[in-house]
C-alpha cells in the first residue's frame, strides 16, 4: 500500500507554528515515499468555528510551499474539494458517521448515555474535591439496549460513548516513542457522538482515516493519550490501525509549550513581518528533527531527501526567535534583489513613506536601499526604518560620539569643501564620490577616521552605518547638500 498521510486542522483561528510543522513533517514524509499528502478539515466542533479560517489555513500552507494533493483548495475565491476520498470537510460526512456508530452500538462497543449536563458537572466537582482525575463514572454503561433505543426514539437528549474494556492493557508502536502501553482503567469512556448529532474528534478521525486509507498518523504528542482509544476502535471495527508518530511539542524559552502569550506563534504573524517562507520552513523542521550531520541550511528538495521520521526527537525543540532571525537573514542575503524589493514595497507603501502612485517611480530607489542594507535585516518589515533614514532633508546629531566627532576643529572646512566638490560633479555615481573623498584627503591632509567619520555624521547624523559612498549616491546630490548644510550652519 502506498503512503497516504493527512494534516487535519480544526478551523478555529490562526495556524499555529506547531501546526505548520506537523503539516510539514507529513508533507516531507509523503514526498519522500512518493505518497499522497491530504488536508482534511475537522469542523465537528461547531461552537469554535472561525469564519474564513479554512481559507487562511490553505493560504498559509501555500505561502510556506506545503502543497497538498487532496482536500480543499481555493479556486476563484471559492473552496473546492479535489480527490477520490471526499468530502474532505467533516461536517459534510455526517451520514457516513451515522452508519458506523450504529455498528458500534450493536456490537456492544458503544452505548447511549443520557446523563444531564448538571449530573456531569456535579460528578466532576465531586471528583475534584477528592483529588481524583475527572472522568465519566459509567452510570449509563450497562443500560438495557432496547430501553436505551426506545428513549432515543422518544427524543430524549443523549450522547454516544465508547465502551472501553475494563482493566485491559492497550499497546501500540510509535515510531518516535517505541512501545507504548495504557491501561483502560486510566482512560475515559469518551463521547463519540454529541447531543447535536456531530461526532467528536475521537470517532470521526477513526472513520475518516480508515476510509481515506491513511497509512501513517503524524501528529502532536498531545494526542498520545488518546491513541489507545483509537486503537480500541480499530479493533472494534476489525480494521488495521495505521502507524503512529507523535511529535514533540515546540517549546518556549522556559521549556513550556509555545503559546500566543509568548509573542508571535501564528504562521500569519511571520508572513506579515516579512519572514521568507523557506527560512521559516527550514527552521521549524529542525525543531524536533535532526539531520545526520551538523548542517543547518536546507531547501525543500533537500529536506525531502534527508528527512527521516526515525530521527525525530522525543523531547521538544525550543523556539528561539534569535536563531530564526539568523536563518532568515541568511536567506534574505541569498535572495534575488527584485523579490526582496517587491516585498519591501509592500511595507514602504503600507507605512506611508511613499504612496501607491509613486510605486513605479520609486521602485529603483527602494531597490538600491534594499541592496545596501539587506545584510542587516532580520525580516523584511524592518526595511521601513532604513528607507525612512533617506527621507529627511535635515538631520540631527544625537549620539555623543557623533557630537564629539563633528566638534573637531577641521570639520567645518571639511564638510563645506565636500559639499562644494559634490555640487561640481557632472556624474553623481559611486566612483565620482570616491574621487571627491580622495581629493579631500590629498588637499586637506586629513585621512582615516578623521576624514570618513565627520563626513558620515554630516550625511547621516551617526558614526556607524551602511557603505558611505552608496549611502550618498542613494541620497542624491541635492539631499546630500541639504543635509551637510543643516550641520555646517550649526558649527
Amino acid at each position: 500500500m502506498s503512503v497516504r498521510v493527512r494534516f487535519a486542522p480544526s478551523p478555529t483561528g490562526f495556524v499555529h507554528i506547531g501546526s505548520l510543522r506537523t503539516a510539514l513533517y507529513n508533507y516531507l514524509f509523503a514526498k519522500q515515499n512518493n505518497g499522497k499528502y491530504i488536508i482534511r478539515v475537522e469542523d465537528t466542533d461547531q461552537t469554535r468555528l472561525v469564519e474564513d479560517a479554512v481559507e487562511g489555513m490553505i493560504r498559509s500552507m501555500e505561502w510556506a510551499g506545503i502543497l497538498h494533493d487532496e482536500g480543499p483548495f481555493i479556486e476563484n475565491h471559492k473552496i473546492v474539494q479535489k480527490g477520490e476520498y471526499g468530502p474532505y470537510i467533516q461536517s459534510e460526512r455526517l451520514s457516513i458517521y451515522s452508519k458506523y456508530v450504529d455498528q458500534l452500538i450493536d456490537s456492544g462497543n458503544a452505548y447511549y448515555c443520557f446523563c444531564s449536563r448538571e449530573r456531569l458537572d456535579d460528578l466532576r466537582e465531586t471528583q475534584r474535591s477528592r483529588g481524583e482525575t475527572s472522568r465519566y463514572d459509567g452510570h449509563c454503561r450497562n443500560l438495557d439496549i432496547n430501553e436505551a433505543k426506545k428513549r432515543v426514539e422518544e427524543g430524549e437528549e443523549h450522547v454516544v460513548r465508547l465502551k472501553l474494556p475494563e482493566n485491559k492493557d492497550i499497546t501500540f508502536e510509535d515510531v518516535v516513542r517505541g512501545t507504548v502501553t495504557f491501561n483502560t482503567s486510566d482512560l475515559d469512556d469518551q463521547v463519540l457522538i454529541k447531543t447535536d448529532g456531530y461526532p467528536t474528534y475521537h470517532f470521526a478521525v477513526i472513520i475518516d482515516d480508515h476510509l481515506m486509507e491513511i497509512t501513517h498518523i503524524i501528529r502532536g504528542e498531545e494526542w498520545l493519550s488518546s491513541t489507545p482509544k483509537h486503537v480500541n476502535l480499530y479493533e472494534a471495527f476489525g480494521w488495521e490501525a495505521p502507524k503512529y508518530v507523535h511529535l514533540p511539542n515546540i517549546l518556549n524559552s522556559e521549556k513550556k509549550k509555545l503559546s500566543k502569550r509568548q509573542g508571535d506563534v501564528a504562521v500569519e504573524d511571520f508572513n506579515r513581518k516579512g519572514y521568507l517562507p523557506e527560512a521559516l520552513v527550514n527552521y521549524i523542521t529542525l525543531l524536533g528533527w535532526s539531520p545526520d550531520d551538523e548542517r543547518e541550511i536546507f531547501n525543500m528538495s533537500e529536506l525531502i531527501e534527508h528527512f527521516h521520521l526515525e530521527r525525530v526527537s522525543k523531547s521538544g525543540g525550543v523556539f528561539d526567535v534569535q536563531k530564526l532571525n539568523w536563518m532568515n537573514n541568511h536567506y534574505i542575503k541569498e535572495a534575488d534583489d527584485d523579490r526582496l524589493t517587491q516585498l519591501a514595497m509592500k511595507y514602504v507603501i503600507g507605512s506611508g513613506i511613499i504612496n501607491d502612485e509613486d510605486e513605479k517611480n520609486k521602485y529603483d530607489w527602494v531597490k538600491s536601499i534594499v541592496v545596501l542594507v539587506k545584510e542587516k535585516l532580520d525580516y523584511m518589515m524592518q526595511i521601513t526604518q532604513y528607507v525612512q533614514e533617506f527621507i529627511n532633508d535635515e538631520i540631527e546629531v544625537l549620539e555623543d560620539e557623533a557630537k564629539e566627532m563633528i566638534a573637531m576643529e577641521h570639520v567645518k572646512v571639511l564638510l563645506t569643501e565636500f559639499d562644494a566638490r559634490l555640487k561640481d560633479l557632472e556624474k553623481f555615481d559611486a566612483e565620482s564620490i570616491k574621487q571627491v573623498i580622495k581629493s579631500l584627503q590629498k588637499d586637506l591632509g586629513i585621512k582615516g577616521k578623521n576624514l570618513f567619520m565627520p563626513i558620515r555624521v554630516g550625511v547621516t547624523g551617526t558614526v556607524h552605518g551602511s557603505d558611505l559612498v552608496e549611502t550618498i549616491k542613494i541620497l542624491g546630490k541635492e539631499k546630500t547638500s541639504k543635509r551637510l548644510n543643516s550641520i555646517i550652519i550649526k558649527l
